[in-house]
Parts: structure tokens; sequence; C-alpha cells
């Protein structure tokens, strides 16, 4: 099992590309069993997640070449709508598969998710959803069974903001009879790429990155060809390394309108954050405040940037108070920033950061989550002397050679075996 080596007193300095989005990826790559034929996406990342999404997809009859950054999927008339538990279980978004399946073929068995282990995240907001269209939905064995004759246009509002919920019933939507109106939709940037992605295909989206979606249901998608939107928690992760540094990085490929909590909260503890249209810098900075953060559904400040913000925090001058609204065991990184020297003050969804420059100390962490082994690798950045990240193959499921990257800017990163 691999590890990192992280060795510190490294400042970063100069220019890294950002990646393309996993989160947008994902939902674009099971969008693609609404239609027969051949889909390509450009800026398709490398990553475990996407591996295991081209598992699934091959298992249903599909083929799958990804080039580079280039990924086609060729789609057949599919032989299996069953989603089995050892291709699920590795991944939550393997959920996603759902609102096509059914929407394509009138059925769908889909194990129920894994993923990392963050919280709970119930998919009753996705069965609710595609129950209101008309699929019949049972839970036989651990599995989501799906079935209906023809999904009917409805009206859906969504209790809480759900991300994956939206995007299964986006997709579902786009071949129903008539028309659905999603109320309390999810505003993130990758649900307007899978909007533009689903029109380009035929479908008819309006209101994508608002709270309100209206879908006009067609009889027929065909394949397209698409760019996935750059990766912005990927570029909020290099960005907060370069700032916990105290470094100078720009971040190329990217989109600064994508990650407006993250910049302002930066600009709030002291840091100067210039961008244009395709990237952001962050600038040199000696010393820099605590600020309060709060993670909540976009525009907000991400969940998927919590951990990273939060070492940032444990090198700034006072206290800062992080609350988690999104998910309720997201906090698992704190017990290895404490093993590091950090000061914190765990609660069940708040954490209160006592700022205690260059006091962390290398040791020896283990990596629990995807965002957490990020936040490790940024806190080894700063930490005395050497720090090993173990499990990290949470890391290779969202992020592509971070290390790499890091590498290139000057850090002295290496993976050991």
């Amino acid at each position: 099992m691999d590890s990192m080596l992280v060795k510190s007193g490294h400042q970063l300095n100069g220019e890294v590309a950002a990646s393309g989005a996993k989160n947008s990826a994902l939902p674009l790559l099971f969008s693609t069993l609404l239609a027969e034929g051949e889909h390509v996406f450009h800026n398709v990342p490398k990553l475990k997640d996407i591996d295991s999404t081209c598992q699934l997809l091959n298992l249903f009859g599909c083929e799958t070449q990804h080039d580079g950054q280039v990924l086609r999927v060729k789609v057949n008339r599919l032989k299996s709508q069953l989603a089995n538990y050892d291709v699920v279980r590795k991944m939550r978004a393997s959920i996603l598969c759902l609102g096509p399946l059914v929407a394509k073929y009138g059925e769908a068995q889909v194990s129920l998710p894994g993923g990392c282990a963050i919280g709970t995240r119930p998919i009753d907001l996705h069965l609710e959803g595609m129950a209101a269209l008309g699929a019949e939905i049972t839970q036989e064995s651990g599995y989501v069974v799906a079935k209906t004759k023809q999904l009917i246009g409805g009206d859906i509002l969504f209790e809480t903001v759900t991300v994956g919920g939206t995007e299964n019933i986006m997709m579902a939507a786009s071949l129903a009879k008539g028309t659905t109106r999603i109320e309390n939709a999810a505003k993130e940037p990758e649900i307007v790429d899978l909007a533009n992605y689903l029109n380009k295909m035929g479908a008819k989206i309006t209101g994508a990155g608002t709270s309100i979606l209206t879908i006009e249901g067609v009889s027929e998608l065909k394949p397209a060809e698409h760019h996935v939107i750059a990766d912005r928690i990927e570029a909020g992760t290099l960005l907060i390394a370069g700032a916990i540094t105290g470094g100078e990085v720009t971040v190329t490929k990217c989109h600064p309108e994508h990650l407006p909590a993250l910049i302002e909260k930066m600009r709030e503890s002291g840091f100067k954050i210039s961008h244009d249209k395709n990237s952001i810098t962050v600038h040199k900075c000696n010393s820099w405040s605590g600020v309060d953060i709060t993670t909540a559904p976009h525009p907000a400040f991400p969940t998927d940037l919590q951990a990273q913000f939060m070492a940032l925090m444990t090198q700034a001058e006072g206290t800062s108070v992080i609350s988690e609204t999104i998910f309720e065991n997201r906090f698992m990184h704190v017990q290895e920033l404490m093993r590091l020297g950090a000061n914190i003050t765990p609660k069940t969804r708040v954490a209160v950061v006592r700022g205690n420059r260059g006091q962390m100390q290398g040791a020896p962490v283990m990596a629990t989550d995807l965002r957490a082994s990020a936040c490790l690798v940024l806190a080894g950045l700063v930490a005395k002397g050497e720090t090993k990240i173990g499990r990290i193959y949470h890391l290779d499921r969202g992020y592509e050679r971070l290390e790499d990257k890091l590498s290139t800017l000057g850090a002295q990163i290496m993976r050991v075996q």
C-alpha cells in the first residue's frame, strides 16, 4: 500500500494547471447511458473514481477508452442494467446510473453505494424524486430496484439541497414524458456542466445554476462531444498549498468564478488574491489571521475544501471556528492534524483552531478520506521534518498526480511503497 512522504521547509512558487473536475466527469460519464453511440469527453483526469466508473459502464456493455485526457464511451444496447456491489461499494457516485438506466431502459438494479466514510449521505432524495416521476422503487438484498413503463414529468421539491439527487433527476427527466420542474435544485458548477452536455445531446433544460430547473422531456438523445470543466476543488487545494508555505502560486486552466467563497475567505485572512478569466494567483504572505468558515451548498464555502482550509488555519495568527453543516462525520482529519501538533478543539460539527505557526512537527499520519488526505499533505508542507501519510489510495480517487504538481512548485514530496 502506497504512502506519501512530505518534507517541510520548502516554499512553493510557480504555475500549475488544474485538471478536469472529477465531480463533473462522473455524472457526465453516466449520462452516456441515455444515448447509444459514441460520446467523446476532453479534459478527463486519470483517477481511481474515473476507472471505477468506466468499469461499471463496461459491465453494462459499453466500451470505454481513456487516452491521455480524452475519454470515449461507446454505448451499445446494454446487456445488463445491474450495478453490482463489487463496483458500487467503491464509489458513491455510482448511484448516478440509476436515473439514466430507468429513463432509457425502464429498469435498474443498483447496489446501495459506498465511497468515503464522511457521513451517512442517504439517497432517499434520489429515490423520492424517481418515484415522483413514476418509477416503482423497492429495496431488495442491499439493492435499489427501480422499474417503469414510462417516466412522467412532474414537480419535485427537494427538502434539502442534493447535488447527486439533482443530477440523477435531471438525467432521468430528460427522457420523461412532459415537463419536470425541480425546486431547491443544487447550483454547483458541475450541475451546469451536466446540463450543458445534456442539452448538446438534445435535451431541453433551463435554469441550471439556479434553484429552479425546468426539463422538457424529449423522445431521444444523441451522443455529443464535450470539454469537462476544471476541478475547482483541486484548484483550491493547490492555491492553499501555495498559501500555507508563504509562496506565490498561480493555478491555471481554472474558473475563478467557481471559488467565490474560498477567495473571499483567503482575502479576509490577509492573503492577496488576483485572478483573470482562467487563472488564480495567491501572492506571498508572511502572516495571516484566523477566520471563521461555515460549509454550505454552492456558492457558499464548499465542504470539499473544509479540511484543506483547516490546515491553513493551523498556521494563522489567532483563532478560527470551522463549522461543517453538510456531513456529520467530516472532522476525521482533526485527530491526525493534532498528531502533528495542531491546536484544535473538535466538537461534533464545529472545530476551534488556534493557530500555532511553526509549531507542528512531522509524524506518521493516516488518511481517512479523499479531502482529509489532501489536508494532511498540506500540513506536511509546514510540519517540521518529515510527515508520512498512509492510505493515500483515498487521494488517488480525486487528485491527479498531486505529488508531481506540488513537486513542480518546489515541494519535497514523494510516493513510497
